[in-house]
Formats: structure tokens, C-alpha cells, sequence
């Protein structure tokens, strides 16, 4: 549980001696509480990764604590920052005609499993408009053919900038982003796929893997990049099949799998757990 005035510290930088201790003694300097820690060194690249959990007494300046975090992070050369748990994150979600992950999404939002608001829903067809107004939130329906892509994805844009989203979330939003959106959204847009890629593409990919008799259905979530599918990967999760099961039961299969795995993912990063590097994150659990 969060208590008043927390926020969350995220670092990575440089490993050598002495962070942990220039962290930790500038929030006693602020009379910072630390609730949790958790940090991990990474030996081949000799980066170390920090997350820290404190709050701070009602009567202190946050703005003098950034300051100092702002100097101490010259001498260490961190990348860093600080996250006001009183603020929620604000998340779009984009959808296509597979509802599984928007309909898990929206019902963990509404019960407070995820500390996210959903500031709108954006779908390239318009299935899931009353589900979508049934929990009060603004549905956006953009169609998009190969030569409205660029205004349809201005759009998408528009509403970004518009409702000051912090994350975007792709569930099962059939439709390649734009290199251009994908930088526009680089680190704060998420994605979820079956695991069987590269095998298995397109459309009724559960029907392809019943075919080849596959023994384990999986789900990935990772970052979006420019090169599809291949962003840093974030939570992924597995469950057994067999040969009892028929190509429906693999989908009723995959589609819990996806959905599970990419709230996970969608929580970490709300929850301001995930540091990324190169191609690869640290994600604190």
C-alpha cells in the first residue's frame, strides 16, 4: 500500500562504489524514509540498476530533493528519475477486433489491480465501442487503409498529446506501427504477441500451431521498436497443451495467456519497475 508523499526512484548508471551510499544519504539528508530497495549489477556491461520505494514528510520541498539528485547524478553519470505515486499513469489502448487483452485491461483499471487510468480507447473498427462506453471512457474509431496511414497515425498522435498519455498499450492492435510512430513512442509503448514467432505469422496463429501439433502456447510482451516484434522484452509466460485439445481450445488457451501476461507488463512499467538498456530491461519485481 502507498502512503502519502511516495514516490519512486529508478537509476542506472556506471557500476562503481559508492551509489548506493550517495543515494541513500542524500534522502536521509531529506528526511527521506526508504520503504523498499532493490538493485542489480550487471557484470558484462557494468551497469548498475537502482529502484528505491521512499516517501517524504509532508513539509518537505520536492523541488530542493530533484536539485540535489540532479548534481549527485553528474557525479555517478545516472540516468535517472523520480515518480509521484499520487499520480497515476495515463494509458491509451489500441485494438483491432480480438477484445481479450482491452476487456482484461480495462476490468484490472476499474478494480485498482492496475494504478493506471485509461484515457481512451482507439480501434481501427468499431466492435468494441459499447463495451468501451460502458466503462465511461472515450472510444475512438479511426479507421486506417495503406493510404490514410499517416493521418490515421497523426491522429492517434493528437489524442496522445491530447489527453497527456504516459503509455500506450497495443492489445492485439493488428496493424504495424510507422517507423516514425514507433520512435514518437519509443520506451512508453507496449506490445503482445503469441510466443511462436517468427513461426506461426498472420492471421489464426493457434490454428497453424494446432496443425503442427505444438506441445506449449506462449505470449510475449515487450517494448515497441521500429523493428516489428523485436523490441525489449518485458514479461513473457507459457502453458502446456496436447493432443486433446482442438484448435479452439489453443486460441481459449493463448488468449488468457496474452491477456495475463501483457497486464503484467502494463503493471511493471505503471508501477515504474522496468529499466531499460540497449535491447534488454531490468524489470523489478
Amino acid at each position: 500500500m502507498n502512503h502519502p508523499n511516495d514516490y519512486i526512484l529508478t537509476l542506472s548508471c556506471p557500476d562503481r562504489i559508492g551509489i548506493v551510499h550517495g543515494v541513500s544519504g542524500l534522502l536521509l539528508k531529506h528526511h527521506g524514509n526508504i520503504i523498499d530497495a532493490q538493485q542489480f549489477g550487471d557484470e558484462q556491461s557494468n551497469q548498475f540498476f537502482l529502484r528505491i520505494h521512499f516517501s517524504l514528510a509532508p513539509l518537505n520541498q520536492f523541488e530542493t530533493l530533484h536539485q540535489d539528485f540532479e548534481r549527485l547524478s553528474h557525479e555517478f553519470d545516472m540516468t535517472w528519475q523520480i515518480h509521484d505515486l499520487a499520480k497515476k499513469s495515463k494509458v491509451l489502448i489500441l485494438v483491432s477486433q480480438q477484445g481479450h487483452c482491452l476487456n482484461n485491461l480495462l476490468f484490472r483499471v476499474r478494480n485498482q489491480q492496475l494504478h493506471a487510468d485509461v484515457v481512451g480507447v482507439v480501434s481501427n473498427h468499431p466492435d468494441f465501442e459499447s463495451l468501451v462506453g460502458s466503462y465511461g471512457i472515450a472510444f475512438h474509431h479511426l479507421p486506417v487503409k495503406a493510404e490514410t496511414k499517416t493521418q490515421q497515425e497523426a491522429e492517434i498522435l493528437k489524442i496522445v498529446d491530447q489527453t497527456k498519455t504516459d503509455l500506450v498499450v497495443l492489445a492485439r492492435y493488428m496493424q504495424i506501427l510507422s517507423p516514425e510512430l514507433c520512435k514518437a513512442l519509443n520506451g512508453r509503448a507496449i506490445n503482445i504477441h503469441h510466443s511462436f514467432l517468427p513461426s506461426f505469422k498472420g492471421a489464426r496463429p493457434y490454428y497453424q500451431a494446432y496443425a503442427r501439433g505444438v506441445k506449449i502456447i506462449g505470449a510475449t510482451a515487450h517494448y515497441v521498436t521500429p523493428d516489428l516484434d523485436e523490441g525489449p522484452i518485458i514479461e513473457q509466460d507459457i502453458e502446456r497443451v496436447d493432443h486433446t485439445m482442438s484448435a479452439q481450445d489453443l486460441t481459449e488457451v493463448g488468449s488468457d495467456v496474452e491477456s495475463r501476461v501483457l497486464a503484467r507488463a502494463v503493471g511493471s512499467h505503471v508501477d515504474h519497475r522496468i529499466l531499460l538498456y540497449g535491447n534488454k530491461t531490468v524489470v523489478f519485481r
